[in-house]
């Protein structure tokens, strides 16, 4: 029997793909990866046939996604997240379960939860949804589709809502923050006491994988990170060592930050780089005897492809 994994030449998609034995691989999408040989042609869409994909799958690893884009400026972006993220992923999962796939295991986002929490005030993985913009909002109708889904057809669904995920080729805001650690800018973010959950991209990934064959992982919720907190000035100051450099941040209190910000029109930067986002893992370490296996520091070390 097959694993099925989508979205295998994103940023995590394509380290899940490394990890899996290639010969007990499918993999549907829009392009071949060099290293697959068994590949189905298809986009995630609300109508698409993917019985032929479907033969032979024992379980599915759902990574592909539309992604979340800053100030997106399609026309309809909420229908345009839906098609993927909701439509698609329910399609994709009901064809699934008509053809008898075992387990689906969705990469969801924290972000189904909200974009901020209270300093040391975690996100429990049971906790009410709070979506804040149009891709999370798909994300939460598609886990409440999966989990309507599982109870009508018996196929186990796995959802993982990861926060803020890093590594090697990461793209986005954290590698504009590697960016700034590697030039040592003298910059007025010295003094932030926020405290945001990352996870490491190889954490994540053997989350998914402990999560293929699980017998506990059933129709679960998982919140997952490198179970260590870090401030925005931690976080600068641990990239920068790393870069082999020595930081050089300016401790600003964090309130003069925002009201610069704001004045200059940046607020939403400031919210991010002030603002605290944590997760709490103990129902993933407790339900799945699992902790993350590489560190916050060494996480951050292969960021620049140190081991």
């Amino acid at each position: 029997m097959k694993t099925l994994l989508t979205g295998a030449t994103g940023f995590v998609g394509s380290a899940i793909l490394e990890a899996l034995e290639p010969e007990n691989i499918r993999v549907l999408g829009r392009s071949k990866p060099s290293s697959v040989a068994d590949f189905f042609s298809a986009e995630i869409e609300s109508d698409n046939d993917y019985k032929e994909a479907l033969s032979d799958v024992s379980v599915i690893i759902h990574s592909a996604a539309r992604a979340h884009i800053m100030d997106d400026q399609s026309e309809d972006p909420l229908s345009a997240y839906r098609e993927v993220n909701t439509f698609g992923t329910l399609n994709l999962a009901r064809q699934a379960a008509a053809a008898g796939v075992k387990r689906f295991i969705f990469l969801s986002s924290i972000k189904v939860q909200g974009e901020e929490t209270a300093l040391d005030r975690p996100y429990f993985y049971d906790e009410a949804y709070s979506p804040q913009d149009d891709y999370a909002q798909s994300k939460v109708e598609a886990e409440v589709g999966l989990l309507e889904l599982s109870l009508e057809t018996g196929m186990e669904i796995v959802i993982i809502r990861p926060p803020l995920v890093y590594g090697l080729g990461v793209k986005a805001n954290f590698a504009a923050m590697m960016k700034m650690a590697a030039k040592n800018l003298p910059l007025p973010l010295g003094a932030i006491r926020n405290k945001r959950s990352l996870v490491f991209i190889d954490n994540l990934v053997d989350l998914i994988v402990t999560c293929i064959d699980h017998p506990n992982a059933a129709n679960k919720i998982f919140l997952v990170s490198d179970d260590h907190d870090v401030s925005t000035t931690e976080l600068l100051t641990e990239l920068t060592l790393a870069a082999g450099k020595k930081s050089r941040l300016i401790p600003m209190p964090m309130k003069l930050i925002q009201i610069v910000a704001t004045l200059l029109g940046k607020k939403a930067i400031a919210d991010r780089l002030c603002g605290s986002l944590q997760v709490s893992i103990s129902h993933t370490k407790e339900t799945l005897g699992w902790q993350p296996p590489v560190s916050f520091e060494q996480g951050i070390a292969r960021c620049f492809n140190k081991v």
